[in-house]
């Protein structure tokens, strides 16, 4: 659709980007892009959220994807204003995230001159954006930025990079809004070849112990209803990656929780015991897989997923299905229905008697304290008080293993955290991005102390936009994940990851005009939670936890799932050592 007068390359982005349904973009301004900026001054429906950093910018527009499950966008500059967005880009495109960044550059005549800021972004981020472009003529834009949010948002989604030079932005043309595009070269597939589908109906039927993997396709392609709807038809228990979290209900009887590293000991066993594995919108990482020579050595493997380069990727499957989640279990559940007739609750009732004989065996526990605060204690009393009804992102660490282990999702897109790239400093600027897209809704980054000085500058940007983000900081003084390597596998030889001097979060808090509070002891969580709850402000809490605690279960790295340390291995040790002295 043309319309009549000319608009520059500015404009012709502004009007692109409503055109697309943008409300919100995220960004750093930046000599090149003044003319951009300069439209965003009195423009009344596009927002511009200004981070204190480009990557607090793109874990912002980040977060606000997955809370929302519509693309982000951020805008930056030229040179150092483009590559700051890197690590946020990378992010995104290990976890599938839909992003749009458009990145300032050169005048056109002046790329490959080393002018001044200029970086080879398309270069440097081919890597990790699922597609990027170079925009070289003004009459090509309002094309490529419809094709960067449907290439963005389609299939597999993922960041997608558009380079605008100077020239470019500042020269005329027509607006023509193209009303359809013809991209021959790219045709992701959602429907699952029906044949596989039957196939693994039967294989379904004739398991005895059977388990469901849901990853975090299952959230992308909003497939929890007919996941959900597999698993109770089937009576087939439903373990959860990282990213999955959420995809079916944390709380429900079926709920395995997560699996991996650090996942329950009964959802590691069932995969190592189970005779069928349906593998559903995951990527077997090998945070989950363990040795892979010695994964789910029993299980024929099905796998649904709509990227067919992530099948047979990292471990072998039997039956292979290419298909968008949500219209592929919604064939297989009608063919379980119709096609397959069991009485499952008899077929899995050996099965699922083993898997409580696990649950009780192991559950998911932790050593208590009235002295100090147990990290676990902390995340606990949050689930507690929230019930369960807010949306929680994470830095990385220990305190992203702690809040998955005892935060029971039961919703998709309540949990958001960097899984694939393991960012520190993504929790809280997600969480912004998340707040903005909810306001009314409660968002708590669960913190570590190492984690929450990568993007701490971000407070301002809270604090400006008054978004009542809390943050709840698990504060032991250490790299604390890094730590708890060093004390299993290095002698305990703590090689720079004791944090000598941590800030007082607190007065911090205060310094950016947000409201800081302190709990050095058990019975000062539940207050300070509730206090910081009820503030309308942004909110750090400072948890002065356990600095010796540590996140259990373990699978060591390059060992199978089976092979799972756990915290009364080290209540032994300790004692035996005491007994010695």
């Amino acid at each position: 659709m043309k319309v009549s007068g000319k608009m520059t390359g500015a404009e012709i982005i502004i009007e692109s980007l409503k055109r697309e349904g943008v409300k919100h973009i995220f960004g750093y301004p930046g000599g090149v892009i003044l003319n951009i900026f300069d439209l965003l001054y009195d423009d009344k429906d596009l927002k511009l959220i200004l981070t204190r950093h480009e990557q607090g910018a793109v874990h912002a527009a980040d977060g606000y994807a997955r809370a929302t499950g519509k693309p982000g966008v951020v805008l930056v500059t030229s040179g150092p204003g483009a590559t700051n967005t890197v690590t946020g880009i990378a992010t995104a495109s290990m976890d599938s995230i839909p992003l749009v960044v458009l990145t300032g550059q050169v005048p056109t005549m002046l790329i490959g001159n080393d002018a001044f800021q200029e970086a080879d972004i398309v270069g440097i981020t081919r890597p990790c954006t699922k597609y990027n472009i170079l925009a070289k003529n003004v009459n090509d834009l309002s094309t490529q930025i419809k094709e960067a949010f449907h290439i963005a948002t389609t299939g597999r989604p993922g960041p997608v990079l558009i380079d605008l030079p100077k020239d470019v932005t500042s020269g005329k043309t027509d607006f023509v809004w193209p009303e359809e595009l013809d991209l021959r070269s790219y045709n992701p597939t959602y429907e699952g070849n029906k044949w596989m589908i039957e196939k693994a109906a039967h294989e379904i039927a004739k398991a005895k112990r059977p388990i469901i993997i849901a990853g975090g396709g299952c959230i992308i392609s909003e497939a929890s209803k007919e996941l959900k709807e597999l698993a109770e038809h089937t009576k087939i228990p439903v373990i959860m990656t990282l990213m999955g979290l959420g995809a079916f209900p944390g709380s429900h009887e079926l709920s395995l929780g997560m699996l991996g590293m650090h996942g329950t000991y009964y959802a590691n066993k069932s995969v190592q015991e189970s005779d069928l594995l349906i593998a559903i919108g995951m990527r077997f990482d090998d945070r989950v897989t363990g040795r892979v020579e010695g994964f789910a050595p029993h299980a024929k493997i099905v796998h649904i997923d709509i990227d067919p380069t992530s099948i047979r990727k990292n471990v072998r499957v039997d039956i292979p299905i290419v298909g968008d989640v949500k219209k592929v279990l919604k064939v297989m559940n009608k063919v379980l229905k119709e096609d397959v007739k069991e009485q499952w609750g008899e077929v899995r009732k050996a099965w699922l008697k083993q898997i409580a004989e696990w649950k009780r065996e192991r559950p998911m526990t932790y050593t208590h304290s009235t002295d100090v605060i147990k990290p676990q204690f902390v995340v606990e009393k949050i689930y507690e008080l929230t019930k369960g009804d807010a949306i929680i992102t994470t830095e990385v660490g220990q305190n992203q293993m702690w809040a998955a282990q005892f935060y029971k999702f039961d919703k998709p897109r309540r949990l958001l955290t960097s899984g694939g790239l393991g960012t520190m400093g993504y929790g809280f600027p997600a969480a912004i991005g998340a707040q903005l897209a909810y306001p009314d809704k409660l968002v708590i980054d669960i913190a570590g102390d190492g984690s929450i000085q990568m993007n701490i500058q971000e407070l301002a940007t809270a604090v400006i936009y008054k978004l009542p983000v809390k943050v709840a900081i698990l504060n032991n003084r250490y790299l604390g994940m890094v730590r708890q390597w060093q004390e299993l596998f290095y002698q305990e030889r703590y090689s720079h990851t004791n944090l000598d001097v941590t800030p007082d979060f607190v007065e911090l808090a205060h310094a950016y005009g947000a409201v800081g509070l302190r709990a050095t002891k058990p019975s000062e969580v539940e207050p300070v939670l509730k206090e910081a709850f009820k503030v309308k402000k942004p909110v750090f809490m400072d948890f002065v936890v356990d600095w010796k605690e540590k996140v259990y279960p373990m699978v060591p790295a390059g060992a199978t799932l089976d092979t799972m340390l756990f915290e009364e291995k080290e209540k032994k040790a300790e004692k035996k050592l005491k007994a010695v002295k």
